[in-house]
C-alpha cells in the first residue's frame, strides 16, 4: 500500500522529480518548498518525510528537529535528500533525527528501496 510522503524541496524540478517517482510507486505526494512550508503541511496523515538540507527559510536539519520535537508525526521516518555528503552533515542530520540519508544525484530505485527499509 503506498504511502503518503510530504517532500520539501526548494527546487521545483527535483520536487518535480520525486513527484514522479513516488508517484508512479502508487505513494500519495505533498509537495513544500521549505521546512517551514512542510512544518504547515505535516499532519498526522503522513507517513513519510524527504528533505533537503539546504533550503531556504528553514533548513532540513531545522525541520527534522522541529518535527522530532513536536506531538504529531514525531515518529515519523524522515530521509534526507541532500548534495551534502560530508560525515560532518551526515552525523548532524543523525542528531537531529533522520532515518536515512540519500546523496544526490540517486537512482528512483536507490530512493524506493530507501523508503522500503524506513516505511515498510
Amino acid at each position: 500500500m503506498g504511502k503518503n510522503i510530504l517532500i520539501a524541496d526548494d527546487s521545483s524540478s527535483m520536487r518535480q522529480m520525486l513527484l514522479f517517482t513516488l508517484s508512479e510507486a502508487g505513494h500519495a505526494v505533498t509537495q513544500s518548498v521549505d521546512g517551514s512550508d512542510a512544518l504547515s503541511k505535516l499532519t498526522k496523515d503522513i507517513n513519510l518525510v524527504i528533505t533537503d538540507l539546504n533550503m531556504p527559510k528553514m533548513n532540513g536539519i531545522e525541520l527534522i528537529k522541529s518535527i522530532r520535537n513536536g506531538s504529531v508525526n514525531k515518529f515519523v521516518p524522515i530521509i534526507m535528500l541532500t548534495t551534502e555528503s560530508e560525515t560532518l552533515k551526515k552525523d548532524e542530520g543523525k542528531k537531529a533525527g533522520a532515518t536515512a540519508w540519500i546523496v544526490k544525484p540517486f537512482t528512483p530505485e536507490i530512493l524506493l528501496d530507501t523508503i522500503k527499509k524506513v516505511a515498510g
